[in-house]
């Protein structure tokens, strides 16, 4: 029977279920769509699912004629888990947060998993894309399955590990060639997920195993939140020697071998890095291992917000002015460049620390219109020549493309840049990330 669930995914007559249609899982259902399967989006977001009916795209790299193209011809998407009856493969892309304890947070893999029981009547291929601990795959989906359904992995159901690559508002790397490692419960298992990640990734990468592929992925990122930790300590000491970290980043990245390049940043955020190493270092403790240089990172990096008011605060006090009731615009509230993401943001954080020590706060993003804080909703502020000038300090926290640095340099009293976006231009009111002045005497903030 396998093999007719292999050949029905070479000819592209597999009916696929992408679960999840976010960042992660859109992209994949609009692509398996463009190259010929017939696909079934699944959300539990009544909004999401509407918005796609409606030909409107929700994510900033997916357009409205992406979705117009496909949907209700080779995508039908809805908020019903019983179509998983008619389907042969299964693409879980569902969240996987953090607990407020900060453990991992299975809960939607577990729904979607007692889903499928639920609707389970052939033979399926079921692909995790999530991001989670090693050892996931299998105690959440291949044992919960067996256990419940009576059923045996490799034989009449198929179970593969995938986890996903995005990265949002990258020009460069989509879906289709982007290289996409992939692990099976079984080698039966892993030769028919080949097969059908072969049909639109251009690069495959098969390991062992289900754990292979988990701890992978937790790896990749891990690897940046130790090198963004590295380079915020280092930030923090340049600070008091009064030295421009850019600069001396700047320096260091001439050599070439041996050296890749990181910026220190005002805190880490987004779907992957202050998770994936929670995950890792969780999942260790199991063994009995403690990740001391990994936890020790994630520290550094979550600190970084109250590093920052801190700063803000000293900046202020320089200039005579106290952090209490002082009007401060952050321009970027998303948590990277060009998103219009708002997961584990910095500049969020810093929002709130600012407004707790009796800031004035205000923000401008262009992605962003407005964000929940509590009972209120706060809104962009528009960019203006008048809104500046009656700003104690612009600092600067997401270096967005289409944001006019010019307008902020001449019009502001007072600038706090943590994304070193102002280097080509010329202003002697500007103050770095790590201290340092750009005024005549290049002296850091705090020396006179």
């Amino acid at each position: 029977m396998d093999l007719m669930l292999e050949n029905s995914i070479l000819n592209k007559h597999a009916n696929i279920a992408v679960i999840g249609l976010g960042y992660v899982g859109l992209p994949i259902a609009i692509r398996l769509s463009n190259v010929g399967f017939k696909v079934f989006g699944i959300d539990i977001s009544e909004e999401k699912v509407h918005r796609l009916n409606s030909g409107k795209s929700y994510i900033i790299d997916i357009h409205d004629e992406d979705i117009d193209a496909v949907i209700n011809k080779n995508l039908y998407v809805e908020s019903d888990y019983s179509i998983l009856s008619d389907i042969d493969v299964i693409i879980i892309c569902v969240p996987t947060p953090l607990t407020e304890a900060k453990q991992p947070d299975v809960s939607y893999i577990n729904n979607v998993v007692d889903n499928i029981i639920k609707y389970l009547s052939r033979e399926v291929l079921i692909v995790l894309e999530s991001t989670t601990y090693p050892g996931s795959t299998e105690e959440l989906i291949t044992a919960v399955i067996e256990k419940r359904k009576g059923l045996t992995v490799g034989k009449d159901f198929f179970v593969c590990y995938s986890p996903e690559r995005v990265d949002p508002s990258n020009k460069k790397y989509e879906v289709k060639n982007t290289p996409k490692v992939i692990g099976g419960a079984t080698n039966k298992c892993l030769e028919i997920g080949i097969a059908l990640y072969k049909s639109f990734v251009d690069t495959i990468v098969p390991v062992s195993s289900t754990q292979v592929a988990e701890l992978a992925k937790l790896f990749e990122n891990t690897f940046r939140s130790v090198n963004i930790a590295l380079v915020n300590e280092l930030t923090q000491m340049a600070d008091r020697m009064g030295l421009n970290i850019w600069e001396v980043i700047d320096a260091a990245s001439t050599k070439p071998f041996g050296f890749m390049t990181f910026y220190p940043s005002a805190g880490v955020g987004g779907h992957c890095i202050p998770i994936d190493p929670i995950y890792l270092s969780w999942k260790a403790k199991v063994f009995n291992h403690y990740n001391r240089f990994i936890e020790l990172a994630t520290d550094i990096n979550m600190n970084m917000p109250r590093y920052v008011v801190n700063q803000i605060a000293e900046i202020l006090s320089s200039e005579n002015k106290c952090l209490n009731k002082s009007n401060i615009l952050i321009v970027g509230i998303a948590y990277k460049k060009d998103v219009d993401d708002l997961r584990e943001s910095a500049a969020l954080e810093i929002f709130h620390l600012l407004q707790e020590k009796g800031a004035e706060v205000t923000y401008h993003d262009p992605y962003v219109s407005n964000f929940k804080s509590g009972e209120n909703t706060i809104f962009s502020q528009e960019l203006t020549k008048a809104n500046l000038v009656q700003v104690d300090l612009v600092v600067i926290i997401a270096d967005h493309s289409n944001i006019d640095y010019q307008l902020i340099i001449d019009n502001s009293g007072l600038i706090y840049d943590t994304r070193n976006i102002t280097k080509n231009y010329r202003g002697n009111n500007i103050v770095l990330l790590g201290g340092y002045r750009k005024d005549n005497n290049k002296k850091a903030f705090f020396k006179e």
